[in-house]
């Protein structure tokens, strides 16, 4: 995933994709022209089969407004936008999608379809959300989690959100992805809360609670992705100045950082939603078409990774 300063790095994952055949994905409610413009895009790079769930007139109708030729993409009617995302589901759950896609619907909608006790598709693991970003400064791609989901995330609930965030990284080719815990300070104090997670977390991975990653914390900013900064404050750590994922505190915290990364930074960001029994792809209008691709991407490798895991 390292490519030059600022250049390529969501274009080597599109690279990885390419010899993989499209992954079957349940696209809810693409009655915009954004959201369903994206899905059949990625499906033309040959990303995703993108099976559209919603109003079949209103689909029609948005594509031709909008000029998106349809072809013979497959579209199920549903009536509304609860329906399209319990259809979108219910399409997963009976293995005819691997993916599914978030169209013009609002994201609680959908996940709370995905977190249905009866008829969703709940793990063991807590739904976390990724931002995949290819910041211009930084020299591969950043993952940063959670700032959509967890309001206020449990020492547990950060197991799992660190948990996702590090398998989707295996996924996406690093070998041991590097986890920096961030918090204000780079010191363990019994009143910052942040701190004494960062810690237990780091112990945690020692023993084993968590696996496949090498985590740090807790790391202050700049000691996190600056490795002069860490040298100048005489912090030993094989995370400083290279992590791979960036653990926030909270919700707001992580939010904040990702849209300072993309209005400050010009950096682009993929959204995915984790922890599920497949990866859910987050688009909003917003997104750049590199941003709407990207996330497929990472979604499809996530996919096939899952499948070897089966």
């Amino acid at each position: 995933m390292k490519t030059k300063t600022g250049t390529g790095k969501y274009e080597s994952l599109l690279e990885r994709c390419k010899s993989l055949d499209p992954v079957p994905t349940a696209v809810a409610h693409p009655c915009e022209a954004s959201a369903l413009s994206g899905a059949i895009e990625a499906g033309e790079l040959g990303l995703i089969q993108p099976i559209l769930v919603g109003p079949a007139a209103k689909i029609a109708e948005v594509a031709k407004a909008a000029g998106v030729d349809l072809g013979k993409t497959e579209i199920i009617d549903a009536a509304h936008s609860h329906a399209s995302a319990a259809k979108a589901v219910e399409l997963v759950r009976q293995g005819r999608a691997e993916l599914l896609m978030k169209g013009s619907l609002h994201t609680d909608e959908l996940l709370g379809a995905v977190v249905a006790r009866e008829t969703g598709l709940r793990t063991g693991r807590r739904l976390s959300h990724v931002f995949i970003m290819d910041v211009p400064t930084y020299h591969k791609v950043l993952v940063i989690t959670d700032a959509a989901i967890n309001i206020a995330p449990t020492l547990e609930d950060k197991v799992d959100i660190c948990q996702n965030a590090i398998d989707l990284c295996v996924s996406l080719g690093v070998e041991k992805p590097k986890v920096a815990i961030l918090a204000a300070v780079e010191t363990v104090n019994s009143k910052m809360s942040a701190t004494l997670d960062a810690a237990a977390l780091c112990k945690m991975a020692e023993r084993g609670q968590i696996t496949g990653g090498i985590l740090d914390g807790p790391l202050a900013f700049d000691n996190a992705i600056s490795a002069e900064a860490a040298k100048t404050k005489k912090i030993q750590s094989p995370v400083a100045g290279d992590p791979d994922i960036l653990l926030a505190p909270d919700l707001e915290a992580g939010n904040i950082l990702a849209k300072q990364l993309i209005f400050l930074a010009n950096a682009d960001s993929a959204g995915l939603v984790l922890g599920a029994r497949v990866p859910i792809i987050l688009t909003s209008r917003a997104d750049s078409v590199r941003s709407r691709i990207a996330s497929c991407a990472v979604a499809v490798l996530a996919a096939y990774a899952r499948r070897t895991k089966a």
